[in-house]
């Protein structure tokens, strides 16, 4: 009995179950060789071996992390030719991390303006009679006050 007879493969339709993935995603992960192409049967279904589902489960995580399915496809294809990518994986995930400390700068400061405009609007809204128009969103249009000194 050869080994291909025990070895059950799974189809597209379950892979994409068992991964929570769609089965476009799976097609679209062969295209850019994050996922191995799978055999075929005579009729052309996909088979995928095992393996697969923690294949996909890698690329998923690591796209959850910020590594792009291009930078996915360069490592794997490193690796799969028998080199070591660690060191590359390290410095990519290094620099992801320091593009995301600034991300949160930016949002903490985009916070802060947007609590300072809000404040605004509140008094704003205080002093304006109910049924009349604030302007709140014209308000944007001006600088915030401090900031429209002369130059």
């Amino acid at each position: 009995m050869n080994s291909d007879r025990k070895t059950r493969y799974l189809l597209s339709g379950e892979l994409a179950c068992i991964t929570g993935v769609s089965t476009d995603t799976l097609r679209h992960y062969e295209r850019m060789r994050v996922l191995p192409a799978p055999r075929r049967t005579p009729a052309g279904y996909r088979q995928y071996p095992h393996e697969a589902v923690d294949q996909v489960r890698l690329v998923r995580r690591a796209m959850s992390l910020g590594f792009s399915l291009e930078e996915l496809s360069q490592i794997l294809a490193v690796r799969d030719r028998g080199g070591v990518p660690c060191r590359h994986v390290q410095a990519l995930a290094l620099q992801k991390l320091t593009n995301l400390d600034r991300q949160i700068d930016d949002l903490v400061a985009l916070r802060g303006h947007l609590q300072e405009i809000v404040a605004e609007w509140k008094t704003r809204l205080d002093i304006i009679p109910t049924g009349q128009p604030a302007r709140l969103l014209e308000s944007l249009i001006l600088p915030p006050s401090g900031d429209d000194k002369q130059t």
